[in-house]
């Protein structure tokens, strides 16, 4: 970016190959930041059988049987994006599926990422019968005689998931190069990669050396609960390895618990009718120690938190790193914070801890009403979402939509955000009003704060002369629109480094 300001001057920087776009009314905007993703397996589900707006088990039951005809020849059934409320307590039966799919094994994975849904044939494949024990940080669903149920959590889902044929270098590179596709049409040029192993990290460097990665990427390297500190000198070795001009590998990703849904978020006070306040994938203990010898490594940390226990461990032990180590500019951030504690609110900024929301989920649709209020009642229930609550406490919000959980478009998250109602619902009441935040808190958060949360705020995240043209258009202005239509606004150009990434056929 050469200049910004008043239109007078501009004429005296147009020459002969000056491209002009008049707006016309259009909105000029920095271009997008999105602090938490998975760009290369969701790319690579966008070939499954996708479930995810399907709102009733005929229509999942359909959509499964229209899919396994059209490919008979594949040696395992895949799918995606099933959503938990449509079937009694989230929990589909492997009967269905095997009348769906008899003829092979069959694994479709839940919307949410934490559960999964398998046939007999692949139950069998696994060896997991009613003798198998629950695995470490995961549940097998059994039916009333103790037999596997066909639905799998967490951890548990590997014992089938670890069977199904490998993933390809070739099966990647297409995963990442479609999610990349997409997410430049939707504005977004800059990725917290949530979860990387060296597969991952080796695909965007495959692009990146090509000079075709069109994003700005931060990965985190999942980091293995079990393993603890001794995975640290390998992590070393993936940032320093994959190094390079738009991928970075210097965060850590630790996931300290699972969903409310499933009963896997780890809570303070007990679920609702029973004694079970949820599993922590680690102590308080090993948490502090992980965290701070990650920290002392000059690492991020990006932590997976839904419920207030494990939001309150991972807050402990940033500051726990902090006390050992020293504070520094470490920017370590949380993310999805479906619940906080009143009393963790003041934390965030105290410990300058970045709360990265998924806002898209910050409305009362059938997981809140179906699943999560039922099981946490009405008083924690009023706190869920906590944006309001956490920009009144001083906290820094950055965006994030945890693709391919739901939707990639940033604009639809903006929208819950702003109304706390559905993407396609009209003006109404909002949900939990007081958590709202403004129009213009959700575009920083997913502009100029992504861009702080990746050191990269003197590079990109604001229109500015001397930073990087990452830019996009929009075809009406956000400020002078209602706001529950906010996610009918289409992107229209998207510039990396002042290269077009994406351009509407409108755009001239």
């Amino acid at each position: 970016i050469v200049y910004v300001g008043e239109s007078s001057y501009v004429a005296r920087l147009i020459g002969r190959n000056t491209r002009v776009i008049e707006l016309g009314g259009r909105m000029l905007l920095p271009a997008f930041h999105d602090s938490h993703v998975h760009p290369v397996t969701a790319g690579m589900r966008m070939t499954e059988c996708a479930l995810d707006d399907l709102t009733t088990a005929a229509q999942v039951a359909d959509s499964i049987a229209r899919c396994a005809r059209a490919h008979p020849g594949d040696r395992w059934f895949r799918g995606h994006g099933w959503q938990l409320p449509v079937f009694p307590h989230a929990n589909p039966g492997r009967a269905l599926l095997d009348s769906l799919v008899p003829d092979r094994p069959a694994y479709v994975r839940a919307a949410d990422g934490h559960s999964a849904w398998v046939n007999s044939r692949a139950l069998a494949l696994a060896h997991i019968t009613a003798r198998t024990g629950d695995p470490p940080n995961g549940r097998i669903e059994r039916d009333a005689a103790g037999n596997p149920s066909g639905t799998l959590r967490e951890e548990a889902a590997d014992l089938v998931s670890s069977l199904l044929p490998p993933v390809t270098e070739s099966d990647r590179l297409a995963g990442l190069e479609r999610g990349l596709r997409l997410a430049n049409s939707l504005g977004i040029v800059a990725m917290q990669e949530a979860s990387a192993d060296s597969d991952i990290l080796a695909t965007y460097q495959t692009l990146d050396r090509r000079h075709a990665l069109t994003a700005r990427v931060v990965a985190s390297i999942y980091v293995d609960p079990a393993t603890g500190v001794a995975q640290i000198p390998r992590m070393i070795r993936l940032r320093d390895e994959f190094a390079g001009d738009r991928i970075r590998a210097t965060s850590a990703k630790i996931f300290a618990d699972g969903v409310i849904e499933s009963h896997t978020a780890a809570l303070l006070e007990p679920y609702t009718g029973t004694h079970d306040r949820g599993p922590a994938n680690l102590s308080p203990g090993a948490f502090d120690t992980l965290v701070t010898a990650l920290d002392k490594a000059g690492f991020q940390v990006h932590v997976h938190a839904i419920g207030d226990r494990a939001v309150r461990v991972a807050l402990d032990a940033i500051a726990a790193a902090q006390h050992a180590n020293g504070a520094r500019d470490a920017r370590d951030h949380i993310a999805h914070l479906a619940m906080i504690d009143t009393l963790d609110l003041p934390r965030f900024k105290a410990l300058g801890v970045f709360a990265n929301f998924q806002a898209l989920w910050a409305y009362r649709d059938s997981y809140i009403a179906e699943l999560t209020e039922p099981v946490l009642g009405p008083e924690r229930s009023s706190r869920l979402y906590p944006l309001g609550s956490v920009a009144a406490a001083g906290g820094t919000i950055v965006g994030g939509s945890d693709w391919g959980v739901t939707s990639l478009n940033p604009l639809e998250a903006i929208q819950v955000a702003v109304t706390r109602r559905a993407p396609d619902a009209p003006a109404g009441e909002p949900w939990l009003p007081r958590e709202r935040v403004s129009l213009a808190r959700m575009i920083a958060a997913y502009t100029i704060q992504g861009a702080r949360l990746a050191f990269d705020e003197h590079t990109t995240g604001s229109i500015e002369t001397g930073k990087a043209a990452d830019l996009i258009v929009l075809d009406r202005d956000l400020f002078a629109i209602p706001p529950e239509q906010i996610s009918r606004a289409r992107v229209l150009l998207t510039l990396l480094d002042g290269h077009e990434v994406y351009r509407d056929a409108s755009i001239h």
